[in-house]
């Protein structure tokens, strides 16, 4: 049996469980996808406007917040990230870009009593200022590092 089939086959195994769970009520369709989706905090063009679309009052720089990633991205296509918040009680953390299309580029939820630890990749359309924005105590926070690309970038 050749790769591809095993990948199909395996595909549709789990296809059938996920409906059977559907049809029996343990998962419901609404429960499949984002439960916090905010539409108008990916749509922000700019920091400040992503903050108040979160819904938090304007951030203060913070030395707890910790943003890590290259100085210069070779390729801005896939840049990665990590944050690192040492605030208690982290409610969310945010990777922001400021000179991309959609300033918000990334929004994680974190569960009481986790690790505030988040690596992910974004893109860059342009070199940029990048923002790790974290939500603590009802309260906002970042740290923020400019990243320099030198080829690639979202377009090419």
């Amino acid at each position: 049996m050749d790769s591809s089939r095993r990948e199909m086959l395996r595909g549709a195994g789990g296809i059938a469980v996920m409906a059977l769970a559907m049809a029996a009520g343990l998962l419901k369709p609404a429960a499949a996808r984002a439960m916090t989706w905010n539409k108008a905090a990916f749509d922000t063009k700019s920091f400040a406007d992503a903050v108040k679309a979160l819904g938090g009052p304007p951030a203060v720089e913070s030395k707890d917040v910790v943003l890590d990633g290259p100085d210069i991205a070779e390729n801005g296509a896939v840049v990665q990230f990590t944050i690192r918040s040492q605030l208690l009680d982290t409610e969310s953390i945010a990777v922001l870009v400021e000179k991309n299309p959609n300033t918000l580029a990334a929004n994680f939820q974190i569960p009481p009593g986790t690790d505030a630890f988040v690596t992910t990749r974004v893109k860059l359309a342009e070199s940029s200022k990048v923002y790790a924005l974290v939500k603590a105590g009802g309260k906002y926070f970042y740290a923020a590092k400019d990243v320099k690309v030198t080829i690639g970038g979202c377009g090419g």
